[in-house]
């Protein structure tokens, strides 16, 4: 939960479409592109765009961006607007670099040599400083701060090999994937094609799914000739209210070409020889939706294991279980589980505050969190309470909670965290704050629990959380030696825990 009132947010999702069959379409893509979005919301609340084309030769891409939710940002006579798409592409941004304005919205569209392309970039690239100067040394004028307009720019170049009438985009996208190794997972459109990227440590999440008539829905029969439309988006959450199935994920270092004929990979680009994958771990522990899918897995799981496995490493002697609701709600089922005690409510949460994590502005995250919790006394007066959380990123947050139960009767409120503690800035996508304001490096951090008001205070190892992790994933480590012929993508197993232990996965560039 302290996520949410510390300003930690992850940067945006991505989410793209393409009719199959016959064009043009009778899919409504304006529409399952904005329900696509609005299932990925959680991930950035400050803007939204959207791009459709109808797939000619030269193709008519429609543009429509807006600030704040996307049900604001599209009014009926936006998606009007859209509605002749055969394909499209849409982003929802929450900004760890640029400012927070329309004209950082994404995608972004430019021209090349070959007609338009759109672009929506979910991540941070670690050498956007040194990118920015390359591409302004090339004489091409930056529009906006955002450094997802570098990777709309340095696809624009034409590569050395490439013909005049003929674009070479597996070209084009590997000479990115050259000038920067993370983070980023792309939609790039140009014409009547999307192609879904992933850097090649899959720092951050992409995945396709297949949109089925209804009546295929409920059934696990069909093969690719019922589909009516592919999709691909940052989270399998959104797959569900548009009609679609989960299909796979894109794989870190894979370029997809997805159009009206299907999905087909055109490349893998390779990590340096013994480097590991490096999902971001912490997608697992907050920021993806639970119903979410990742590494074959899904979240919600994956969070009670780490409510088991902090259970195992720090148990407590108390009479109930409960969470800051709610995003720590499948870890703390997990721990009652665990030491078999029951989970009980304690607080009640008003829900038409908001998520306060996704507003960049200090003033406008602090004014949500006082009321936001009431009390349900009659679950826990007199009772000894560990409460399990997320996270405790300054302090600020829990603190107050703690006091409310404490004066409406808990006997004890002992803390548990289901993650590590947060030591080190992240520069791959999440907007984390400064190492001085992060609470495990502050002197307070030696005694937090009499800081906070706490009977007591323990994290999960990081150990702990690796195991919790990966723990189900073991098969892919009897599938290491499974290499695709063509392409040598292994499928070993690899998280980024940098912002808990400061390694990072590659050397970072300033």
């Amino acid at each position: 939960m302290e996520f949410e009132e510390s300003g930690i947010g992850e940067e945006c999702g991505v989410f793209g479409c393409v009719a199959a069959g016959e064009w043009p379409t009778q899919l409504e893509v304006a529409q399952v592109l904005t329900l696509g979005l609005t299932a990925l919301q959680h991930r950035g609340q400050e803007s939204a765009g959207i791009v459709t084309s109808n797939g000619a030769c030269p193709p008519t891409y429609t543009t429509h961006k807006g600030m704040g939710l996307v049900s604001t940002a599209f009014p009926p006579e936006a998606l009007q607007k859209l509605r002749d798409g055969n394909l499209g592409i849409g982003h929802t941004r929450y900004s760890t670099t640029g400012n927070s304005a329309l004209q950082n919205c994404q995608p972004f569209v430019v021209d090349t040599l070959h007609g338009e392309i759109a672009v929506a970039h979910n991540g941070e690239l670690i050498n956007a400083a040194a990118l920015r100067k390359k591409v302004l040394r090339h004489g091409v004028g930056l529009s906006t701060s955002s450094d997802s307009e570098l990777i709309t720019q340095l696809l624009a170049l034409t590569p050395p090999m490439e013909e005049v009438d003929a674009p070479d985009w597996v070209a084009r996208i590997k000479n990115l994937m050259t000038e920067t190794p993370t983070s980023y997972s792309l939609l790039v459109m140009f014409r009547d094609v999307v192609y879904a990227i992933r850097d090649p440590y899959g720092n951050r999440p992409l995945c396709i799914g297949r949109i089925v008539p209804i009546s295929k829905l409920q059934s696990s029969g069909g093969g690719e000739g019922d589909t009516e439309g592919w999709v691909v988006s940052s989270e399998s959450c959104s797959f569900q209210s548009i009609g679609a199935r989960y299909y796979r994920e894109v794989q870190p270092g894979e370029i997809v070409q997805i159009s009206k004929h299907g999905v087909k990979t055109l490349s893998i680009v390779p990590r340096p020889e013994g480097d590991l994958p490096a999902f971001c771990i912490f997608e697992y522990v907050y920021f993806a939706r639970p119903d979410s899918i990742f590494e074959g897995q899904m979240v919600y799981t994956v969070r009670q294991r780490c409510g088991r496995q902090l259970a195992i490493e720090a148990p407590t002697d108390v009479d109930v279980v409960s969470t800051v609701p709610e995003s720590a709600t499948p870890a703390a089922l997990g721990y009652a589980q665990q030491l078999g005690l029951p989970y009980v409510e304690v607080l009640c949460k008003n829900r038409y505050v908001g998520r306060t994590f996704i507003q960049p502005n200090t003033r406008l995250r602090q004014l949500g969190v006082a009321k936001k919790f009431g009390a349900l006394t009659d679950n826990f007066a007199g009772k000894r309470i560990v409460l399990i959380d997320d996270s405790i990123v300054r302090g600020n947050t829990i603190s107050p909670i703690i006091k409310l139960l404490k004066e409406a009767g808990a006997k004890e409120v002992h803390i548990r965290v289901a993650s590590p503690p947060i030591r080190h800035p992240c520069y791959m996508g999440i907007n984390i704050p400064t190492r001085e304001e992060l609470i495990a490096n502050r002197p307070e951090f030696q005694d937090i629990a009499g800081y906070i008001g706490a009977d007591s205070v323990k994290y999960l190892t990081v150990e702990g959380l690796l195991s919790a992790v990966q723990g189900s994933l073991a098969s892919l480590h009897e599938k290491d030696e499974m290499i695709s012929s063509n392409n040598k993508l292994s499928r070993r197993v690899g998280h980024c825990t940098a912002c808990l232990t400061g390694k990072y996965p590659v050397e970072l560039e300033w």
